[in-house]
Order: C-alpha cells, then structure tokens, then sequence
C-alpha cells in the first residue's frame, strides 16, 4: 500500500464580479438527439451557481491518486465549502497531522475513517493522537476532459 502524500493547492475564491457565460435554456438531451436549437437561450453566471457561501468557500486544485476512483484526479479543481456540516461518505478535504489530505470521511460513533477511493491507498483512522480537522467539504469539481 502506498502512503498518501496528496497535496492541495488553495486559492480563496473571489465573486467580487460576475462570470456569466452563453447557457443553452433547452436540456442537452444525453440520450437520442432532439431537434437542434440555433441560439443561445441565457447567460449563466459560475460564481452563482457554484458557490453558495462566498465567504467560506475556497478553490483547490488537488496533487495526488488517492481519490481517482472517485473521479476526482491529478489537477483536478475541487470547490469546498467550510460552513457545510460534515455527514458520513461526504468527500472532505481534512486536516491531519500538519497535512490537508483528500477522503471521503466515514463517521461512526467513536471514530473517524478517512477512506481512499484508489485500492493503491490504505484508510486512516483518525484517533486522539491525531491532530485532526474536518476543514470543508468538496461541493463541486471541476476538471479538464481533453
């Protein structure tokens, strides 16, 4: 099992102006192909609709394998959010030990386990000894398909 030495790099988001880009109104149909639409219904402004809290909410782009069966990969831009509640199977960017690190937390009732989504990494499990904090939880993320 390898150790997990994922790292992120932080960015605090600024909605200071808007992000509005073209919107396709009518739904893009994944299945059989519907009748062509030739014009772009609406803008739709990202700052909105990603970030709900702008105050607490901050970007990451994530440097590691440890979550890829997860679909979230080397470079990928995560968005987290810290006023959110942690619930169990949330993906969560935790504070361990001196080190943020990238998992899926599962929460029972005395214990904390941060789980891997690569069978290459092993779970932590997080006890007293730890210096532990559940910083954000992952909302959205973003990433390149080319």
């Amino acid at each position: 099992m390898k150790d997990d030495k994922t790292t992120i790099e932080f960015f605090k988001v600024d909605n200071s102006s808007e992000l509005k880009i073209p919107f396709i109104g009518s739904p893009i149909i994944a299945g059989f192909p519907s009748p062509a639409t030739d014009y772009l219904d609406d803008e739709i402004d990202l700052n909105n609709e990603l970030i709900k809290h702008p105050a607490s909410t901050f970007c990451g782009r994530v440097k590691g394998l440890s979550m890829i069966d997860a679909e979230i990969n080397n470079g990928d831009i995560i968005i987290v959010d810290k006023s959110l509640e942690p619930r169990n199977n949330d993906i969560a960017v935790c504070f361990l030990d001196g080190e943020f690190t990238l998992k899926r937390i599962q929460i029972r009732k005395d214990e904390v386990i941060l789980l891997p989504a690569n069978s290459e990494f092993k779970p932590i499990r997080v006890t007293e000894e730890n210096d532990f904090l559940i910083w954000g939880i992952v909302t959205y993320v973003i990433k390149p398909k080319r």
